[in-house]
């Protein structure tokens, strides 16, 4: 099948849009992937290359410097160019983005400008495949498969820690990089082949329907996107940071070896996709998508958590929280997806998914340089890692309580007049 063919809306469809949902869920498995190279290789690279923590935060950083611009400004293209386009052209230059730190000269300068191009490049990842994955399931089908796109973060992280530390070991920090950038020529080269849309979704440049009809600043400042954003921001948060850093806090502060703290990390990542994946399953049961009550006292547990974690010394209890209720914030990643994309009409649901993305996503920008300069700054790096896991229990504590008033997708799609679905294209 052609890579820009679309299928029609006929008894294949819901088996293909699971399928779709597999090559996805890769997909965001490179992605993070991609991310978590630089956390596991956090202290081998700080001592080839000579770095304080606060500069190896300022590389993590970087990432980040487009990935909110990049975000809004291509899932804009949705209107006119085909996801599937897109998606291709982002998990090419993720490679050429990742492969030149194989060149045993590429310093500091080249680290950061790699990671800028990678995190242009990635940054539109999450909108764009939640987009063209909607295309494939009609509205009250779209959380599972969602929640399983969104486990590619632990999924990432879960394979990634593993296989990426034995390179380390084995190979050397540089060859992580190269392992991750032909991951996504691998990816690539499947998708050029096989990739196409499915029959809910728009077409690119299709213009003129009932449904282009609510203006974007009635979507964005509604309750249900401002406080999806907001919690999605507090998540990423607290994703960004842990991916950046808690590898180096395990080692630093509670003691464990560098193949101690990758199991830990993959069984933390391991029991983040088991959340999501619960919670996709039992929110499928029910005919509207997941609204604030829930989701806001999740939020809340994650943050007592979270703050639990910062003040306790015992390392078997801080094992438990990361394996149990800290992974309950990620959940708010599926909704904040599913709530903005249930407000927004089909043809402008790509564009409000990027808004979202260019929100949150500051804080990806935001969580790994203030960690790592609040670290340096404190009396010890303990004290330090403390202070920074306090702020972002508070963070996910205030955005869960927003949650709880303002999230209403139901409530808000009525007063915004959006259809549930478009019809199936032919």
């Amino acid at each position: 099948m052609s890579a820009m063919t679309r299928h029609s809306p006929d008894g294949s469809v819901y088996g293909s849009g699971w399928r779709t949902t597999w090559v996805l869920l890769a997909f965001m498995l490179v992605n993070f992937a991609d991310k978590t190279v630089l956390g596991l290789a956090a202290n081998p690279i700080m001592d080839d290359l000579g770095l304080t923590r606060e500069q190896f935060g300022t590389a993590s950083a970087a990432f980040f410097a487009l990935f909110s611009v990049s975000a809004l400004a291509v899932s804009s293209l949705t209107r006119t160019v085909r996801t599937t386009v897109l998606l291709l052209a982002m998990a090419l230059l993720w490679s050429a983005a990742q492969l030149p730190m194989l060149w045993t000269a590429a310093g500091f300068g080249t680290l950061v400008a790699t990671r800028v191009l990678l995190g242009a490049a990635e940054g539109p990842a999450m909108p764009v495949a939640t987009h063209h994955l909607h295309g494939w399931f009609e509205q009250r089908e779209r959380t599972l498969p969602t929640a399983v796109l969104l486990t590619g973060a632990a999924a990432g992280v879960a394979v990634a820690a593993p296989t990426l530390t034995l390179v380390i070991d084995r190979f050397g920090w540089r060859w992580a990089f190269g392992a991750v950038g032909l991951a996504g020529l691998a990816w690539a080269a499947y998708w050029a082949v096989r990739g196409a849309e499915g029959p809910y979704a728009r077409r690119a440049g299709d213009e003129g329907t009932t449904q282009d009809t609510v203006p974007y600043r009635r979507i964005l400042l509604s309750g249900t996107w401002i406080s999806a954003a907001l919690g999605a921001f507090a998540a990423y948060w607290m994703l960004s940071a842990n991916l950046t850093w808690m590898p180096d806090y395990l080692e630093s502060v509670t003691g464990l070896s560098l193949h101690q703290a990758g199991l830990l990390v993959t069984g933390a990542a391991l029991a983040n996709g088991v959340v999501l994946v619960g919670h996709g399953l039992l929110a499928q049961r029910r005919p509207q998508p997941p609204s604030g009550p829930g989701t806001g006292a999740l939020m809340c547990l994650a943050a007592v958590a979270v703050g639990l974690f910062a003040l306790t010394d015992a390392v078997w209890l801080k094992v438990l929280l990361m394996l149990g209720p800290m992974a309950l914030a990620n959940v708010f990643m599926t909704v904040a997806q599913t709530a903005c994309a249930r407000i927004a009409p089909a043809s402008q649901r790509g564009v409000v998914l990027g808004a979202l993305a260019f929100v949150y996503a500051l804080a990806g920008a935001l969580a790994p340089w203030t960690t790592g300069r609040v670290v340096d700054a404190a009396d010890s790096v303990g004290a330090g890692y403390r202070t920074a896991f306090l702020f972002t229990s508070t963070l996910l504590g205030l955005s869960g309580l927003v949650a709880l008033r303002f999230l209403r997708p139901e409530r808000d799609a009525r007063r915004l007049a959006t259809h549930q679905d478009p019809q199936p294209s032919p």
